[in-house]
């Protein structure tokens, strides 16, 4: 990239850092240092509000990079991460937003927590929350270096290290100054930069085709190499038997991991009652729908006009695809338009890295406070230090991240994703689901359900291609490969479940019939709810 490309992005990237830290230093100032205030901002958030804010939260680097570069270089198969992404808002709409809102405080174990022992059950679903969200918060590091390394050229490993470190530091001034007021208007703001540059860019690459989007993807085939082939499914998935039960595991993960991350259920606690916190899931749907229709557009836009293989060899992984065809529509290289939309849009999916980074860091580091320090603290002590513990989790788990982020630099953010997608449908939807809806589910049954969801899905992925065995591992020198799927969905999810019920049945303690009843009216009418 030019020089002025770099001026003018970075200097987009400031100020949109500059706002949100101003946003961050004014509520940090106004603040009133309780649990409830730094958790989920008073529960003052409108529906409109905390829809946009859910947006915000879920349109991560995976969703504006990973996936548009996986169209681009796969075409159909590309397109499960957008289908599943947004059909699984109807699962949290229909099963999860109004009852989590009734049941909890601040985050998904309080839900379980009521009608069993709080300890062994804090400690499991905190355990599990802080794995799923360090998860999550690798992708978006990833997204960040490999965006600044195509700023800087595509060749600057130390620029692409430091970047993740600079987001890690970022998020951790965000959480720990602002807290949940903060972070839901870094998210608020980032949401609506995002739909206005995807906007744009959709009607751009639309015009390009004269609004034919049959030209569209005809050109897109033309250039992809892969003729026809690339319209079809199985050029990712399809080459074997393997391939497509990686496909039904990705799919499985996509549509139910989404009601049981730990970031999203927290945002369902920022508003006043059930109701809204349904209406804000209406406002999000809205928003994500329009949002992952125009990634498709994107993805293919950039197969066409820029090409698979350009897009492959500036990032193997494809994570560069919406910054290279954003150069291309604006005039090509070298171009005023082309600099100032290549500017643009790099620091649009900046701002969109930082704002996801910084909700998915409050709620693990909520998670860490409020179940596994609440968990072990002595009786008696005051509220306020939970706060404390909170901030101080806050930058073990940016340090952690920033490892993490480091080490898997060289694989596609919305694959990543995935991974952590699957973890969070095999240890935290059942015991969620088991909480709300089985009357018989006893504590046993709860631990069970997380452990055997969470151990099985991690140990999977490390026996995994992504780990190690093939070119594009994390490892790729050693090969201690047994299990033949990148994504555990498959085998996992139906293990967390299975779990749940074996603890349940062979569990000696008896299941409290008045706490379910009780969890029941609460969950449906919102009786005793905070």
């Amino acid at each position: 990239m030019t020089g002025t490309h770099q001026t003018l992005a970075l200097v987009l990237f400031s100020a949109f850092v500059a706002v949100t830290l101003g946003i961050t230093t004014w509520v940090g100032r106004n603040r009133h240092g309780s649990a409830e205030e730094f958790y989920a901002g008073g529960r003052l958030f409108s529906p409109m509000e905390n829809g946009f804010a859910i947006a915000g939260d879920y349109m991560s680097a995976a969703s504006f990079l990973g996936i548009s570069g996986l169209i681009a270089l796969f075409g159909y198969d590309g397109l499960l991460y957008s289908v599943g992404f947004l059909v699984a808002w109807l699962v949290v709409l229909f099963l999860v937003a109004e009852l989590v809102r009734n049941c909890g405080r601040f985050t998904m174990a309080d839900v379980v927590a009521s009608r069993m022992r709080e300890r062994p059950v804090r400690i499991a679903a905190g355990t599990s929350s802080v794995t799923v969200s360090v998860l999550y918060l690798v992708a978006q590091m990833v997204g960040a270096g490999s965006l600044v390394a195509l700023l800087l050229g595509g060749k600057s490993g130390a620029a692409q290290a430091w970047t993740v470190v600079g987001v890690g530091a970022l998020m951790v001034i965000y959480v720990s100054l602002g807290g949940m007021r903060a972070t839901t208007w870094i998210q608020i703001v980032k949401a609506v930069l995002l739909m206005g540059g995807t906007i744009a860019l959709t009607a751009l690459v639309l015009t390009r085709f004269h609004g034919d989007f049959n030209q569209l993807l005809r050109t897109a085939a033309a250039r992809s190499g892969h003729g026809s082939d690339f319209l079809v499914p199985g050029l990712k998935y399809g080459g074997s038997w393997t391939a497509r039960l990686d496909f039904i595991s990705l799919g499985l993960a996509l549509v139910l991991g989404t009601a049981g991350l730990p970031h999203i259920l927290s945002r369902f606690y920022t508003v006043p009652t059930a109701r809204a916190a349904r209406r804000s899931v209406i406002w999000s749907i809205g928003l994500i729908g329009s949002f992952y229709l125009m990634t498709i557009v994107l993805g293919f836009g950039a197969a066409a006009i820029v090409g698979s293989g350009a897009v492959r060899s500036s990032n193997a992984a494809g994570n560069t695809a919406v910054p290279l065809l954003a150069l291309d529509l604006g005039g090509g290289a070298g171009s005023t338009g082309g600099t100032v939309l290549f500017a643009i849009v790099a620091a649009v999916a900046f701002a969109t890295i930082l704002a996801v980074v910084a909700g998915i860091t409050l709620a693990s580091s909520a998670s860490v406070a409020h179940d596994l320090y609440a968990s072990l603290r002595r009786p008696g002590a005051k509220q306020h230090s939970e706060v404390a513990v909170a901030r101080v989790a806050a930058a073990g788990i940016g340090v952690l991240a920033i490892g993490l982020g480091l080490l898997a630099r060289d694989l596609n953010v919305a694959f990543l994703v995935g991974l952590a997608f699957a973890v969070a449908a095999s240890a935290n939807l059942p015991v969620l689901l088991y909480s709300l809806f089985w009357r018989n589910f006893t504590t046993r049954g709860a631990v069970w359900s997380v452990y055997g969801g969470l151990v099985p899905a991690l140990a999977l992925v490390v026996l995994s291609p992504v780990v190690s065995g093939s070119p594009t591992s994390l490892f790729p020198g050693v090969d201690f490969q047994f299990f033949p799927l990148e994504n555990p969905g498959l085998v996992s999810i139906p293990l967390g479940f299975l779990a749940g019920w074996l603890g349940t049945v062979t569990s000696a303690e008896p299941p409290d019939e008045a706490k379910y009843a009780e969890t029941e009216v609460r969950a449906l009418t919102g009786a005793g709810a905070v």
